[in-house]
């Protein structure tokens, strides 16, 4: 565990809802220290369990091969109390800024709707009108982050956290690191829920069936992962079922979760059961759905085109 409580500071500040960030130079680099927040839901915990969803979230999208904000876990020390931090590196440079969704989805110019607003259809519409970068690649990338915010049970993927860099020199922009992935793995999930998930299998069929949700909507309401992924209704997010599900390396991520400091044994036996689950149920069955549904449509056709050969030698 590094300890970030001397650490030189700096007066960068950044925005953000989930609890105090302070800027600091580690290793002659700059990085964002994020401190736990305290829980609106859960009042019997202290502090939430937001920072090390932050790590292992991040280090979940490079295991399976999405660009990430690098982040590291250590404490600071802040009156008299030690606290577990996430420290997260800074990925912008004196050429590049963070530039959010919201602000790339503002920039259409006939939308009757605001940037931040997470309506499917109009974060889809948004994609495919904007000019500063090839629609597809956007298109993909947010089905790929859609999918793994699936798996580790994402409630807060909004268009203020995932964007773009955009440099000031060159005029180019470009897919930000994922980065903000602290609302991930029940942050609010203390060792008596823990513990109740882990012997109930109604428990646990609630986290994944049932919340979280996603932080994108249809008709105004909260996706249901679960719903969405196995009614096979979008052809990209289909797609994204089949390039992200083959990546997602369980020994991997069990080991990140196994070498994580400063977590219990039953945090972590936590954390491997409602992953496996939730890529078994979620994403698993709906590729096994999805495959099955193609190949069923191959032998039609492959049935109507011998049908109809057959009927042209009559």
């Amino acid at each position: 565990m590094i300890d970030f409580t001397d650490l030189p500071k700096k007066k960068k500040t950044y925005a953000g809802a989930n609890g105090s960030k302070i800027a600091v130079m580690y290793n002659d680099s700059l990085y964002m220290i994020k401190f736990p927040p305290p829980p609106y839901r859960n009042k019997e915990m202290s502090y939430t369990n937001g920072c090390i969803s932050e790590y292992l979230g991040s280090h979940i999208f490079e295991i399976i091969g999405i660009p990430v904000q690098e982040t590291l876990l250590g404490t600071f020390l802040s009156h008299g109390k030690e606290k577990v931090v996430v420290a997260c590196k800074d990925f912008t440079t004196d050429d590049t800024v963070l530039q959010d969704f919201a602000s790339l989805k503002n920039t259409i110019i006939d939308s009757e709707h605001n940037g931040y607003g997470t309506e499917l259809s109009d974060i889809l519409t948004a994609i495919e009108e904007q000019q500063s970068m090839d629609p597809i690649l956007l298109k993909n990338h947010f089905w790929n982050v859609f999918i793994v915010d699936a798996l580790i049970g994402n409630w807060d993927r909004h268009n203020g956290n995932w964007g773009f860099l955009y440099n000031r020199r060159t005029d180019e922009l470009t897919l930000a690191p994922i980065y903000d992935c602290g609302s991930c793995l029940y942050p609010q999930a203390d060792e008596k829920i823990m513990q109740a998930v882990l012997n109930d299998p109604a428990e646990r069929n609630i986290r994944i069936f049932q919340m979280p949700s996603s932080g994108i909507k249809i008709e105004d309401k909260r996706i249901n992962y679960y719903d969405f992924m196995t009614s096979l209704q979008n052809s990209d997010c289909n797609a994204a079922l089949k390039r992200i599900v083959p990546k997602i390396d369980m020994q991997k991520i069990n080991g990140l979760i196994d070498e994580t400091p400063c977590i219990s044994d039953l945090q972590k036996s936590f954390y491997k059961m409602m992953l496996a689950e939730r890529k078994e149920k979620i994403l698993d069955r709906s590729l096994r759905l999805l495959l099955r549904q193609e190949r069923l449509l191959r032998n039609n056709r492959s049935h109507t085109m011998g049908r109809g050969l057959t009927e042209q030698s009559m």
